[in-house]
């Protein structure tokens, strides 16, 4: 007999506030109202592209139902939708065998798993592609009998995936219901009339083979593109029960911000399973918080059954707050759809008042030029792939734009997770937001289909946001096909015309370019002098730098922790010197630098397959690259320090004697890197300081050495907001090990200052945990750091040794136990899961036999909420 699950008859928990206590940044909106609390319906590909491909119209209109007059708001009625997570209680079979998504098939042997997950296991490095190149099977009991003794007999049942990496098969009772082709974009399966009172089995079969899918191409396999792709169910599940007629889809523009009279044009896009000719109510309402800014009710009359389009507009709100880079002022509009007999459906979304426009002199937000400084992103961790929860992937937005002081960044190759762009709204990030692909176009036309697919789908999910500000319509750095782009730029505007296209170009030349926005990668070097150099704009069309700096060719040119001081050191030059240049012309909107984080690739020229682009390593730890990035903030706000160096006599090991100097410098002259792990010198060497001060004494040893200003008579340094310090530091002798004070001065005031320890006698083993406390729901993650520091806190690296951990109470470790901490350069990080239904106190102890113990302890809070059982 086939196992009756744990999960049946399980708690289908809606989406938790942040628990009591937590440091964790606002909690991500309910999945329940602000991402659909209906389902999003595809359109036919067919009806997409057939006639765009071919030289026709392109994107199919969906018939508009008639609103009949306007009413005067009335109360709102009671919602009869119902939203539930799917996170847990999942049981994974491992490879697909015949029948197993099968009722009757024996699940026993199965492993109970939370969501998100990766079907391999990972490390930080070693990734294989083969590993998951399979299908794959996912099995989840649930009890039926609640959905189907609702208050409304006639309600309709979908299940919600935000993504299935590549392709996936739902089947619910032995029948299947629904496919889906494409590892980023959302999907849903209807249920209806499949569900049963008692147990009921939702399977679903995972094939994570390297498919021609975007952006993998007919004929190319894994090493065709710059970025791993584990597979697996890696974003959240949702159950939605919704009455016959439902909202599938809310788009709300504001427009004409700027004036006296700005409004807000919804279109809401009904699914109707009611016979024709039903009448009904739609309430659309503005809210700031709770407070009602404007509604309007309009009675809604539907003439067939299927998809149907309604459009109007919130006018006389009077005064609104602008949302900004700097204030994020979100607002809420709220569409209830009513039918008598039928229930009602209730469904939102966050906007923000903004326009923003590219112009040929730069990008423009609420009417005031802002330059564009930023980083891309992909979506990579260690040990999970792509499949971290809410709370991870919030993290990776607020430190680009709190830690790194960016006001965007571009999601690249790929639309990515709904919590990274909700944190994004919330935090004043702006967003390039693109298609998946990379290089490769095949002129296959179900593939092209596909591509169109996609950036209908792309829009459809993230048009009411107002972080994003550009459709990326063609795919990155691939040729001209004219059309096919054509056709993308057709369907991202039909469907929302309020922002450009674009597309990443890795060769500077309009020839076969017909975007809004000119948009190139510019890796340009002088390898003589070691400095950057950019390609100039192009005069009258709007510029972006959509990438720059990246790796070097050849390892050991990368920057990883354990590549020499120097060349970590020289990323932080490299970054500094191409913003700078793209602050000195107007024309550039700006630059986003390439990376934000290291993260796997098949093409790392690494025997560890990790590209070490990042300004941070894959465990979110900042390098000296960051630097730049850390300075560039207002003073007032933050006064910052950050040397691109270490203050450490410690080599590699295997490498000659330590030397009497500290690790890594830059030649003022020359602004080149040198090595003085290779050559001793007599005379003072520049070392670079990234700070926001506007003079720096620096000390050493107790004497002071040196009174530093920022640099401020070098294009590739003086147009940065905040300049970097260019300051000579004496050699030393090893027996002397001083300790380095750098004190940042402002208006003549000492705002803040750091010190280094160059006796490593004094180093330490430190932990640190992003939250307090976290979710016990079992889906809940947070992040736990692990370095050797110096007396002051400061990163050392070159410790020897393997790392252990030991954890005690209810988490699951994310992670290499033993890890290879001196293999990754003296320091790492885990994550730690929570256990479904296991509140209580988690405490994790590391181990290093040189630098001794160090302990962090999290709390595991039961939702503060009560759950709704199904």
């Amino acid at each position: 007999m086939p196992r009756q699950a744990k999960a049946m008859g399980a708690d289908l928990t809606s989406a938790s506030p942040d628990p009591p206590d937590s440091d964790a940044a606002p909690r991500p909106a309910d999945p329940g109202t602000e991402h659909a609390a209906g389902t999003k319906r595809r359109i036919s590909r067919r009806a997409l592209v057939q006639a765009g491909l071919i030289g026709g119209a392109g994107v199919a209109a969906l018939p508009l139902v008639a609103l009949v007059g306007s009413m005067s708001p009335t109360s709102e009625p009671q919602p009869t939708n119902l939203s539930f997570s799917l996170n847990t209680d999942w049981l994974f079979g491992g490879q697909y065998m015949a029948g197993s998504e099968s009722l009757f098939y024996d699940d026993s042997s199965f492993a109970p798993v939370a969501l998100p997950y990766t079907v391999a296991p990972l490390s930080w490095r070693y990734w294989d592609a083969d590993a998951w190149q399979q299908q794959w099977i996912y099995r989840r009991h649930f009890d039926g009998g609640a959905l189907l003794n609702s208050d409304r007999p006639g309600n309709r049942i979908f299940v919600d995936f935000d993504g299935v990496m590549v392709n996936a098969t739902v089947v619910i009772n032995d029948r299947a219901v629904a496919s889906h082709q494409g590892g980023y974009l959302p999907f849903s399966a209807e249920l209806t009339g499949h569900v049963t009172a008692g147990d009921n089995l939702l399977a679903v079969v995972v094939d994570s083979r390297c498919l021609p899918v975007p952006p993998i191409s007919y004929g190319h396999g894994t090493f065709s593109i710059d970025y791993f792709q584990p597979g697996g169910i890696y974003r959240d599940v949702r159950l939605q029960v919704v009455p016959q007629a439902f909202l599938s889809d809310l788009f709300a523009l504001p427009v004409d911000v700027l004036s006296s009279q700005p409004r807000v044009d919804v279109e809401c896009t009904i699914d109707s399973a009611l016979p024709p000719s039903a009448d009904g109510t739609l309430l659309v309402e503005l809210l700031d918080g709770s407070r009602l800014i404007a509604a309007q009710a309009v009675t809604v009359s539907l003439t067939s059954t299927g998809l149907s389009v309604a459009k109007l507009s919130l006018t006389g709100l009077g005064p609104v707050s602008l949302w900004s880079t700097e204030t994020p002022k979100l607002y809420t509009v709220q569409a209830t759809l009513t039918f008598p007999g039928a229930g009602s459906h209730v469904l939102t979304r966050r906007i923000g008042f903004r326009e923003a426009s590219f112009e040929p002199d730069g990008f423009y937000l609420n009417g005031e030029r802002l330059q564009l400084f930023g980083l891309n992103r992909h979506q990579l961790f260690p040990y999970a792939g792509m499949a971290m929860p809410a709370r991870v992937q919030r993290k990776d937005a607020e430190i680009l734009k709190n830690e790194f002081n960016c006001n965007m960044v571009r999601c690249s190759h790929y639309p990515q997770s709904p919590h990274f762009l909700d944190a994004c709204d919330e935090l004043g990030l702006l967003v390039w937001e693109e298609a998946p692909g990379w290089h490769d176009v095949s002129t296959n036309p179900a593939w092209q289909d596909l591509v169109v697919q996609n950036v209908h789908d792309m829009v459809i999910r993230d048009r009411s946001r107002p972080s994003v500000i550009v459709w990326g319509t063609r795919l990155n750095e691939t040729r001209y096909v004219p059309g096919l782009w054509a056709t993308t730029r057709q369907v991202a505007a039909q469907l929302d015309g309020s922002r450009p296209s674009s597309g990443a170009l890795a060769h500077h030349s309009m020839i076969g370019w017909s975007e809004d926005l000119f948009a190139y990668d510019d890796y340009h070097r002088n390898w003589k002098t070691g400095t950057a150099w950019l390609e100039p704009p192009f005069a009258g069309v709007p510029y972006l730098i959509t990438e720059s700096v990246g790796v070097y060719d050849v390892r050991p040119h990368h920057f990883a922790w354990t590549d020499p001081p120097a060349q970590l050191a020289d990323q932080a030059v490299l970054h500094a010197q191409v913003h700078s240049l793209a602050r000195s012309d107007p024309a550039y909107s700006g630059l986003l630098g390439w990376a934000g984080f290291d993260y796997a690739s098949p093409m790392a020229l690494d025997r560890d397959l990790v590209k070490w682009a990042g300004v941070a390593d894959g465990f979110r730890i900042p390098k000296p690259g960051a630097a730049i990035y850390q300075s560039q903030v207002d003073p007032g706000i933050r006064p910052v320090i950050a040397p691109t160096f270490f203050w450490e006599l410690a080599p590699p090991p295997g490498s000659a004697p330590p030397r009497a100097q500290p690790h890594a410098s830059i030649g003022a002259g020359q602004v080149r890197v040198l090595s003085h792990g290779d050559t001793a010198q007599a005379s003072p060497a520049a070392m670079m300081i990234a700070s926001n001060c506007e003079r720096l004494e620096v000390y050493v040893g107790g004497a002071h050495v040196a009174t530093a200003l920022p640099v401020t008579d070098s294009r590739l340094y003086s147009h940065l907001a905040y300049p970097p310090f260019l300051v000579p530091l004496p050699a030393f002798a090893p027996s002397d090990m001083p300790d380095l004070l750098i004190e940042g001065y402002v208006g003549g005031q000492q705002v803040t200052q750091i010190r280094m320890a160059s006796d490593p006698a004094r180093d330490t083993l430190a932990m640190a945990v992003d939250d307090a406390s976290i979710y016990a729901d079992g889906s809940d993650v947070t992040r736990v750091v692990f370095r050797a520091i110096d007396a002051y806190g400061n990163q050392r690296r070159y410790q020897s040794g393997e790392l252990t951990l030991t954890l005690t109470g209810p988490a699951a470790l994310i992670g290499d136990n033993p890890f290879a901490f001196g293999e990754y350069g003296g320091l790492g990080a885990v994550w730690l899961r929570s256990l479904a239904g296991q509140p209580g106190l988690i405490t994790l102890s590391a181990a290093l036999p040189k630098l001794g113990q160090a302990e962090i302890r999290v709390r595991s809070v039961l939702p503060d909420r009560g759950t709704q059982v199904v």
